[in-house]
């Protein structure tokens, strides 16, 4: 484990990573989310072992330090991803990153062109104000304090297991305040960045999860728009295959 100050107050973010040979691949996880949990599978198979990998825990998440004052914008979530980088001397990384994930990796990718070479998203928010089906719209549906003053536990019954297992790990004001930042949005819009950003761009749409809104404009500006079959929110549980096959160039 590894860690880095975020905030120039003493809180630290951390990751995990393995070695390897660069350029280095970042893994982000989503709302409520671990990095490790969601990713350490894929990076093990063979089509993507040899290459340095960290799985990196967003502030308030996983093994990261959640502190109160902290806003978890995107933007905030951004600068802390990238002081991580910093710290682990990473440059031009192919950033790997799930749903809220991707979208900070999006804002860190116009801020800080220099940490990223290639993005690879799964499920990015992309826009303000996602549907009341979101994960993050429940969240946010709560006031803060409300939320935390068991809000949370209501969410974490409504979710699942699988989604319940990391969400009980992150710190309820941290994770509303994420998933208020990212109904927000960024400015520019998550969208607006992905198709002016000038790296190599993949977008995996799980097939369940229905067409993606604006693919053709993501396409016309040059994404690679993957629909992968088998498939919902959760690409790398559900089609581990082609899951790695994308992030190895081969899909």
């Amino acid at each position: 484990m590894r860690q880095a100050e975020f905030d120039g107050k003493g809180s630290r973010i951390r990751w995990t990573e393995t070695p390897g040979a660069e350029p280095a691949r970042v893994y982000v996880h989503g709302l409520g989310a671990v990095s490790s949990v969601y990713h350490a599978h894929i990076a093990a198979r063979p089509e993507l072992a040899g290459r340095r990998s960290l799985f990196v825990d967003l502030p308030g998440h996983g093994i990261s330090d959640r502190p109160e004052h902290f806003g978890y914008t995107l933007e905030e979530h951004a600068d802390a991803l990238a002081a991580a980088l910093d710290a682990a001397g990473v440059t031009g990384a192919e950033l790997i990153a799930h749903s809220m994930g991707g979208s900070v990796a999006l804002v860190l990718a116009h801020r800080r062109p220099d940490l990223v070479s290639r993005l690879v998203l799964t499920e990015a928010n992309l826009d303000r104000d996602p549907p009341p089906t979101a994960g993050s719209s429940g969240i946010a549906s709560y006031e803060e304090d409300e939320f935390a003053d068991g809000g949370h536990a209501r969410v974490l019954e409504r979710v699942g297991p699988l989604w319940a297992a990391t969400m009980r790990l992150a710190d309820p004001r941290a994770l509303h305040r994420s998933a208020v930042g990212l109904r927000r949005g960024s400015d520019p819009v998550m969208r607006t960045l992905l198709e002016e950003l000038p790296m190599e761009r993949v977008y995996l749409q799980g097939e369940r999860s229905g067409e993606l809104a604006g693919a053709a404009g993501l396409k016309a500006a040059g994404v690679r728009v993957v629909s992968v079959p088998d498939a919902g929110h959760n690409v790398m549980f559900d089609n581990p295959d082609a899951f790695a096959a994308a992030i190895a160039g081969r899909l």
